[in-house]
Parts: C-alpha cells; structure tokens; sequence
C-alpha cells in the first residue's frame, strides 16, 4: 500500500480530534529493547512520535487486518498487534498502568473499518426490528423494507392491531345514550362532568334530563307549524319563483335600456 508521507504527516499533526494519544513504550524490530514513545490514534492509523512535541511522526500503523491481545513480555502491561501472514511484523507494546493498557486495547480493537462495519450491521439491524418490531409480533402485517408493496386501501388482516369498533348507541330525545349502549353496563355519574371509568377510558358527560315544554311553548309551536310551509315542493316553487325573477332582472340591466 502506497501513502503519501506528507498528507500523513499533516493528518497527523493537524487539529482533529484524536480517538485516543499518550505514551506507550514500544519494542524495537531488531531489537528487543523498549523505547518510548508518543502515540496518537486516529481513525484507523496509529502514528507515534519520539516526542509529544515532534512535528513529524517517526511511523504509522495501519489497523486492518488485525488482532489486538495481550502478551507476555519483560514489560508490565504489555500487549501486541498482530497481523495475518507468515511475513507480517508484530508490534508489541506496553502501557504505563493497567487502566491505560485497557483503554488502548480497547481503542485499538474497535479503529478498524471491519469493526466499524459489524457495527453499522448491528445498527441496521436493530433499526429493522423497531421499525417491524419484533419477531414474534403479528407475522401477517410484517414485511421487509424491499419487498412492500402498495395495498388496496382496507382494514389490515392483524386482529392483535386492530381497534375495538364502537357500538351504535341508542338514541333519546334525538342524543346519544351512553349509559344504555349495549354490552356496557355503568353506574351512571353523578358528579355533574365527564370522568374516567375503572379501566381508564374517558367517560363522557352525562345526558341533561328531558325538559317538559308548558302549554304555552306547545301551543305557539303547533301555530309555527301550521302557518309554515308543510312540503318541500311549496318551498322549492316559492323560492324558485324569487330566484326567477331576479335573474329576469339581472338579465335586463345587463342588455341595458331599449332604444
């Protein structure tokens, strides 16, 4: 693999935030002896410097393809990057403390893009389940995003899902009853406004008591009755003939006066 050593450099010193830095004391290639260095993470590159405050890394490691496990060396806490292959180096490091060690242990095994990978799968796999929901909910009214299809507009074939239809409730004085529908049997509510019943459901409020008209209002009534008009046809012929004669009148203004 082919890098460019001063974009490199540049990635590594420029101002974006690092997924892990400090020192770790690294074994020599040739020899075995420890050196240590500053090392800084970031994305899947691990860079080390001599110093914290060098401007150019002294190398890089690119975390693909391998394995992140702990070893045994002369060196407490110590751990090795492993890569696959007869001829691939191994990295052996080591931390200055057992908090430190697990910390990069655990930074290194997730900097790879096969982790960040199974992660993504995981993610889209449970973002699939809660838009589903589970697998043993309703099988019938499941359906994998691929495969939906546009249905007839209908009640879907799920019982589980669908609601309770309302009973038609009998009529008094032209009102509802609620107290009377059928199925239902409730005390009736006394408090004088809507509650809610023992399951939760909101009640509505009570029907007003049917008001008994004087002999007054019943008589003024019948008189109402009697001197309006009693079919839809003398209606319609009175204010048709109404609706007639304006548009008669409509038309002459607009022809303007005859001459």
């Amino acid at each position: 693999m082919k890098l460019n050593e001063r974009s490199l450099a540049f990635y590594a010193t420029c101002d974006s935030p690092a997924d892990n830095a400090g020192f770790l004391y690294k074994r020599g290639e040739r020899h075995t002896a420890y050196h240590r260095r500053w090392f800084v993470l970031k994305g899947n590159m691990l860079f080390y410097f001599e110093e914290r405050e060098s401007r150019e890394p002294v190398g890089v490691i690119v975390l693909e393809g391998c394995t992140v496990e702990l070893c045994e060396s002369a060196e407490e806490f110590a751990f090795a990057i492993r890569f696959g292959g007869t001829k691939s180096r191994t990295y052996v490091l080591a931390a200055e403390s057992q908090a430190a060690m697990e910390s990069w242990v655990k930074s290194l095994s997730r900097a790879s893009f096969d982790y960040m990978r199974l992660v993504v799968r995981e993610l889209e796999k449970q973002l699939e389940e809660m838009r589903w929901g589970p697998a043993s909910g309703c099988r019938g009214c499941q359906q994998s995003p691929g495969s939906w299809k546009p249905k007839a507009s209908g009640p879907e074939r799920c019982p589980e899902r669908l609601p309770a239809l309302p009973t038609i409730l009998p009529k008094e004085n032209g009102c509802a009853v609620w107290n009377n529908a059928q199925g239902v049997d409730r005390p009736p509510n006394t408090s004088g406004c809507g509650g809610h019943d023992s399951e939760g459901n909101l009640r509505p409020p009570p029907v007003p008591p049917r008001r008994r008209a004087s002999s007054s209002e019943a008589g003024s009534a019948r008189v109402a009755v009697a001197e309006s008009p009693s079919t839809f046809c003398q209606l319609h012929e009175r204010y048709g003939q109404e609706v007639a004669q304006l548009r008669q009148d409509w038309l002459e203004r607009r022809r303007g006066p005859r001459l």
